[in-house]
């Protein structure tokens, strides 16, 4: 699809917004300089002209979470209990990925240890398996259409750029698929699911989206097999490159026990690892919450109290066990995030966010009783905090991150001022404006900083100096979220007051619709995760699990806000899916 408008540019070639915003000397120095340390407040002292009636408030429900009840959280399902049968089933599932069988099998079964959240606990074996079924000759491929595109679609997930051209045998001399694939609904679900692994100018990845989407549509009306409409609907409801792995896990595990080549220690490998994961972040988001209630930031009123929420954010982008510093700090992050991001929306006045602004960029805190007891507050939650992720950094890694993290949140405030004053001043940016600032203030470029220096064992200048530069593999997945938000938010964002969002303005910048407007602003995720699906075959002087961290935090916002804002005003789905992470383990049966 060719995209048109303001925008256009940032998507055919991606490149990275004008910034990040440098430092001055002086707060270069002071970051190098200053060591870390702790300032406390009573939270408890409230400034009566804080809470004039002169200021916003967004109104944003309260938790449904008690966090007496999160704080208690536990399971039986530790992990030292099951060492011994977790190993056996393991060994087990290693032998069924290095049996020698049909290359066809050897990719379903892969498919199903990847889609049962089991892809981290045998990463070594599938590579091995991956790189074999690489190097075959491609005529084993025939022409069966679920066949080549689920080999595609594994091969592609791995980072092998394989080309579109393997689906030319399923052309017609007038170019379009062939009309005897609609009754094929196997192959059209696999090639719908390929399909979304496309890059910009493959045309007949493009075809081939389009053709399956109808045809599936059609075909869930006459499918004769319960099982098979369920998936049908399923990926239609959201297409599997673009859903959380452990949300599918949950899904998938269910599906997985009706089908007929079901593998029981398989199955029951991912239910017990499953259940043991989910004791991991069970004690990870109980410790959060006494952080949380600790340092006093659910009892700002004006800011969405989401901590659990937050939690899952974190747990969407880096989901392995063994990634807990990650998650506890990330949660961490994400939090003062939203909680400043509602200080400039909904709260301070234009002089206070400047204020703020300012002492962020040079990270001092000499002249913070100029706030207002709040966002004081506030100020100092993210003081304490960054410099806590900085001792852990040093402690742990032997590296001094402050001068590159208060950098990053200098450049996040400053995005943020530049909202709030196009706010305050009845200015309205154009799409293209909107964007460059967008891609900044939605805080997901601090969020994947934090994801490579919080999980990779050793910290290279190299790897900060790339990052800094904003290449295209965070950059996309930052537009991503940032669509996905504004198409689940804008409503109520723009009700109470807050700044035009992508749809209202690319309306004001071609005088299209308000559901022109969306379909564009739809289109536009669809082309920018091709750009990101090219990224993710390139090289960087990073690896996982930070590669995987850029579309998972993609991933995690279409999973909130894919019927609604299920961030800012919590949704069923939202309260669903939390609960099937933190709370609900699988049934074991003996």
């Amino acid at each position: 699809m060719a995209l048109q408008g303001l925008f256009s540019a940032f998507l055919v070639t991606a490149p990275p917004p004008r910034m990040p915003l440098p430092l001055s000397r002086t707060a270069s120095k002071v970051c190098a300089s200053k060591p870390v340390q702790c300032i406390t407040i009573p939270v408890t002292k409230m400034d009566h002209d804080d809470c004039s009636a002169s200021r916003r408030n967004a109104d944003y429900p309260p938790s449904f979470w008690d966090y007496n009840i999160v704080k208690s959280l536990s399971s039986n399902y530790d992990e030292k209990k099951y060492t011994t049968l977790v190993d056996e089933l393991k060994d087990d599932v290693k032998r069924l990925i290095h049996a020698e069988t049909d290359v066809l099998a050897k990719l379903e079964l892969l498919d199903s240890v990847q889609r049962l959240g089991l892809n981290y606990q045998f990463q070594k074996d599938i590579k091995q398996a991956i790189d074999v079924i690489y190097s075959a000759d491609e005529t084993l491929l025939g022409d069966d259409l679920h066949f080549t595109a689920l080999w595609f679609r594994i091969l592609r997930e791995h980072g092998f750029a394989v080309s579109q051209d393997v689906f030319q045998k399923f052309i017609d001399e007038t170019g379009h698929l062939k009309a005897n694939l609609r009754e094929d609904v196997k192959g059209l679900l696999s090639l719908y699911e390929a399909s979304y692994f496309g890059f910009q100018g493959e045309d007949i990845i493009d075809k081939g989206k389009a053709f399956s989407k109808e045809h599936l549509k059609n075909s869930v009306q006459g499918e004769s097999s319960p099982n098979m409409a369920r998936k049908v609907n399923h990926a239609l409801d959201m297409p599997l490159h673009w859903k959380l792995p452990r949300v599918e896990a949950i899904w998938y595990i269910d599906t997985y026990e009706q089908e007929p080549n079901m593998v029981p220690s398989l199955l029951k490998l991912a239910k017990l690892d499953y259940n043991i994961v989910q004791s991991v972040h069970q004690k990870e988001v109980s410790k959060l919450a006494s952080w949380w209630v600790d340092i006093g930031l659910d009892k700002i009123p004006f800011a969405r109290d989401r901590l659990v929420e937050h939690y899952f954010w974190a747990n969407g982008i880096v989901s392995g066990p063994e990634y807990s510093a990650f998650r506890d700090m990330g949660t961490k992050i994400i939090c003062l995030i939203t909680t400043i991001d509602d200080v400039y929306d909904v709260y301070g006045s234009l002089e206070e966010v400047k204020l703020f602004t300012d002492y962020v960029d040079r990270w001092d805190i000499t002249e913070i009783d100029k706030l207002p007891v709040h966002i004081k507050t506030v100020f100092l939650a993210l003081f304490n905090t960054v410099n806590e992720i900085g001792y852990w950094t040093i402690r742990e890694r032997d590296f001094n991150i402050i001068p590159y993290l208060s950098k990053q949140w200098a450049n996040l405030c400053k995005a943020y001022l530049r909202e709030a004053t196009w706010y305050h001043s009845g200015y309205k940016p154009t799409m293209e404006e909107y964007m460059e600032n967008a891609s900044v203030s939605i805080g997901g470029l601090l969020m994947l900083f934090c994801a490579y220096f919080l999980t990779t064992e050793k910290i290279t200048v190299e790897a900060l100096d790339f990052i800094d530069k904003v290449p295209s593999i965070m950059w996309c997945p930052s537009i991503l979220v940032r669509l996905t938000n504004d198409l689940g938010t804008s409503s109520h964002e723009l009700a109470r007051g807050d700044n035009l969002k992508a749809v209202q303005c690319y309306m004001n910048d071609t005088g299209a619709s308000e559901e022109v407007s969306r379909k564009h602003v739809e289109s536009l995720v669809y082309e920018t995760w091709k750009i990101l699906n090219k990224d993710l075959v390139g090289s960087y002087p990073f690896s996982e699990p930070f590669v995987s961290a850029n579309p998972n935090i993609a991933r995690t916002s279409q999973t909130f806000y894919q019927y609604g804002d299920g961030h800012g005003i919590p949704q069923h789905w939202t309260k669903d899916h939390l609960k099937s992470l933190l709370v609900e383990p699988f049934a074991l049966s003996e």
